[in-house]
């Protein structure tokens, strides 16, 4: 199996729903005026607390500093394991299940800290650049570890990480057990050909920036009585467009445009944590992805500033 480091420098920010005003313009930018920014890695997921924006160094050029906005200190190096052509395993499962034991696992046992961006085409590892060099020894034995360098695959030689493994070698620390919220939206995974971008253009700002009714606003969310939960992620990195809504969301676009998996299968979202997670915590992805690998099941999962959601199917 290969593990590729791509060329890309990203920062996690966090805009504050009533601050989204001051930020729809360079949003709007990075989704639909793609030849007028640098970006080629772009986030934005909206959850019931905030939006959570992924974006290189070009895109994140684009966010003015602002009370309404958040940005976690590190830069993150996004990962991505391509089977070089051989099934690594008889599974048929998606998502991270495939990579819940040989990268997930492994990683949190090394106190490496995890922001996982599962996507129509593939799953994101990112990891802190200050990190590298722990992952690159840790999962060596398991891959061969390619570097992209102006959209070239470099072999990495594992003699530059060699004391990457003591850098982090703390005793181990039971993973704290967080509660988890089972909305009832059922989600789907999609995806459309960027060229057709234009053609949704006013659905979609319709549905990331007017969707909020003040009856949305004022309802508590806590409890486990959350009967469903608003979640909208939308990506497009090198070149690839990446949707998850729920059913409700879905309905408002027009059909023929998006394109789903050939099962079409539904999707049900499993929220992880109580209080905001922060991102210094190892192990919370590990904990959710191993017993669904251990049963085989398929997973998305997608981290966010403040909550981890994983959607398994219905």
């Amino acid at each position: 199996m290969d593990l590729q480091i791509l060329d890309h420098r990203l920062r996690v920010t966090s805009i504050s729903k009533n601050g989204l005003v001051n930020y729809t313009h360079p949003l709007i930018k990075l989704i639909f005026l793609r030849n007028r920014t640098r970006c080629k890695f772009f986030s934005l997921t909206e959850t019931p607390e905030n939006y959570t924006v992924v974006l290189d160094e070009e895109g994140f050029k684009e966010l003015a500093p602002s009370e309404h906005l958040q940005v976690e200190s590190s830069i993150w190096l996004p990962l991505n394991v391509a089977s070089n052509g051989n099934a690594s395993s008889s599974s048929q499962a998606v998502g991270v299940t495939k990579i819940a034991k040989s990268v997930i696992a492994p990683l949190a046992q090394q106190h490496v800290s995890v922001f996982m961006l599962s996507t129509y085409q593939t799953d994101f590892i990112l990891v802190r650049e200050k990190d590298l060099s722990v992952v690159i020894s840790t999962l060596n034995e398991e891959f061969n570890i390619f570097k992209e360098v102006e959209g070239e695959y470099v072999p990495v030689g594992c003699q530059d990480f060699t004391n990457g493994l003591l850098k982090n070698g703390k005793e181990v620390v039971q993973p704290t057990v967080h509660p988890v919220l089972i909305p009832l939206n059922q989600f789907c995974v999609m995806s459309l050909d960027p060229d057709t971008l234009p053609s949704i253009a006013t659905t979609l700002i319709d549905v990331l920036f007017y969707s909020n009714s003040p009856k949305e606003e004022s309802e508590s969310s806590t409890g486990q009585d959350l009967e469903c939960i608003k979640f909208f992620s939308f990506s497009l990195i090198d070149g690839y467009v990446s949707l998850v809504m729920d059913t409700e969301a879905q309905r408002q676009f027009p059909a023929d445009l998006l394109f789903t998996s050939s099962s079409g299968e539904l999707w049900r979202m499993v929220r992880i944590g109580g209080q905001p997670l922060g991102f210094d915590e190892c192990g919370i992805v590990a904990q959710i992805s191993q017993p669904l690998a251990d049963g085989d099941i398929s997973a998305y999962y997608i981290s966010t500033f403040s909550f981890d959601h994983a959607l398994v199917p219905e």
